[in-house]
């Protein structure tokens, strides 16, 4: 069933970018467990009520005449929400230059286990962070999370 989820998922995403190039917005991520398909989308500023509704409307109407998913399902439109973590390629690829929130698994080299820095690149499931006028490379696999830091 997991593979089957991946082609949904995938799927989701290729249907639905054209929908959020024309409303302005990004998908950030796209989940499919237990009949539900969530887009989880963003732009700068971030999106409203009114965005997350009209981009349902419209990926609605591509996912219902591409009919990519077997019987019924729930479609859910969201914001990522502000202490969620980063976890696909693509994510990290789009908030280059964000700062950022890293706690580890265990203390780095430099004895830090928690530490704030700026998002410079993404490849090989690393995260390339400056912090301290130093670039840091933190593996996925090491970290708890990596996610926006967001001061109110």
């Amino acid at each position: 069933m997991a593979g089957k989820t991946k082609i949904t998922e995938d799927k989701a995403l290729e249907l639905g970018c054209p929908a959020a190039d024309a409303l302005g917005v990004y998908i950030v991520d796209v989940s499919y467990s237990g009949g539900v398909l969530c887009y989880y989308i963003d732009r700068d500023g971030g999106v409203d009520i009114d965005a997350c509704e009209a981009f349902s409307r419209e990926v609605e109407k591509v996912l219902d005449e591409a009919d990519i998913i077997d019987g019924g399902y729930s479609l859910e439109v969201s914001s990522p929400g502000v202490d969620r973590k980063l976890k696909k390629e693509r994510e990290f690829l789009y908030y280059r230059g964000r700062e950022v929130e890293v706690k580890l698994y265990a203390p780095g080299e430099d004895g830090m286990k928690e530490f704030d820095g700026v998002l410079r690149d993404f490849h090989d499931k690393t995260a390339f962070i400056e912090c301290d006028g130093c670039e840091k490379a933190v593996p996925q696999k090491d970290a708890v999370y990596i996610r926006l830091k967001f001061v109110f």
